[in-house]
């Protein structure tokens, strides 16, 4: 091999071997950002707290073992609407897993924080469990609550949070209109529950306020609960001091589930908040769900803990004519709440 050859041969293999490490260099700041950890804010309401914690850390795993990056996740609670009020105005949450469509679509309207159209990105209507509302009393049910009826008797005294700033209270409230709307039309709804909320000694902001006034602090005869808490509620103090009592009707419970488009768009975070709700609906995330006690989604974990739930009549907001109309007939500023309210 002459000189020249061998000179242009070593040249072309240093041009290739440097190539290939600029190539390899600017692989490795994409491969470093892949693997940098990552956070994430989830701002959900009140009695969630037990199912987030034990999501997170399978939320995480599952995406480690898919990506190589960690992700971690905190935890905001609180009532629903409130909540969501935190989130306009400032708190930098990832995603939300609140109470009420309606808390979601507050993000939409104030800020433009959540896209239009964030409930038909997911299945179900963005909504991967739900739950009701039942009634949790004291052992051996000294005053004999068997139903919403007897909510209204003289000497009850009714634990429920406020609708105004808690979703569980909202659905609580809309479970006894109806029972009362059936029995005696609008007029005896309207009477049945100013007679109910004459029955309530306090409105805590939330509904884990709600239930620690009843449970810890024994304040209270009966407690309007989501059904997951009241069940966590009597575990935690045992079924010999709680019972349930469950009401022929009540309303099904659809909390929602949303990413917080600007925020997350600002962080660089989307892919992972997006991941982190559609595991919800993962049979791992469903089996999980139905533990704590919200009823869940996915065929197999509906099959496999259908006897956990009892069964009885559910009405959805839908037959009450869907949100908007909801809000503005009972919720909105000097709606039915507020003009029952202000006589109690």
């Amino acid at each position: 091999m002459t000189h020249d050859r061998q000179k242009r041969d070593f040249l072309k293999g240093a041009l290739g071997l440097a190539s290939a490490c600029m190539g390899l260099t600017q692989l490795l700041p994409a491969a470093r950002a892949q693997a940098r950890p990552l956070e994430l804010l989830n701002v959900s309401y009140d009695p969630t707290r037990e199912l987030y914690a034990q999501y997170n850390p399978l939320f995480a795993r599952y995406w480690k073992a898919k990506t190589g990056q960690d992700v971690f996740i905190r935890n905001s609670h609180g009532g629903s609407s409130k909540q969501a009020r935190s989130v306009i105005d400032g708190v930098d949450a990832d995603v939300v897993t609140l109470g009420l469509a309606p808390d979601v679509e507050a993000l939409v309207t104030h800020g433009g924080l959540v896209k239009p159209g964030w409930e038909s990105r997911l299945p179900d209507n963005a909504s991967p469990y739900t739950s009701t509302i039942i009634l949790v009393v004291r052992k051996g049910n000294p005053k004999g609550i068997e139903g919403w009826d007897d909510l209204v008797k003289p000497g009850v005294s009714v634990i429920t949070p406020n609708p105004k700033t808690s979703a569980g209270a909202r659905w609580n409230y809309l479970a006894a209109w109806e029972h009362a709307r059936r029995k005696s039309g609008e007029a005896g709804a309207r009477d049945f529950v100013e007679r109910l909320y004459r029955n309530v000694p306090v409105l805590d902001s939330g509904a884990r306020g709600s239930t620690i006034t009843f449970a810890q602090r024994g304040v209270g005869d009966v407690l309007i609960s989501w059904e997951n808490d009241a069940f966590l509620a009597r575990k935690e103090f045992g079924a010999g001091e709680l019972e349930i009592v469950v009401p022929s009707l009540s309303v099904l419970c659809e909390p929602s589930v949303a990413v917080v488009d600007r925020n997350v768009d600002r962080k660089g975070t989307r892919e992972v908040a997006e991941a982190y709700l559609k595991h919800l609906y993962s049979d791992e995330a469903q089996d999980l769900i139905a533990r704590n006690y919200y009823r869940p989604i996915g065929a197999k974990a509906k099959a496999a803990y259908a006897a956990q739930f009892p069964a009885l009549e559910l009405f959805t907001i839908r037959d009450l004519g869907g949100w908007p109309e909801v809000d503005k007939a009972h919720f909105a500023e000097r709606g039915i709440f507020d003009q029952i309210y202000v006589k109690q």
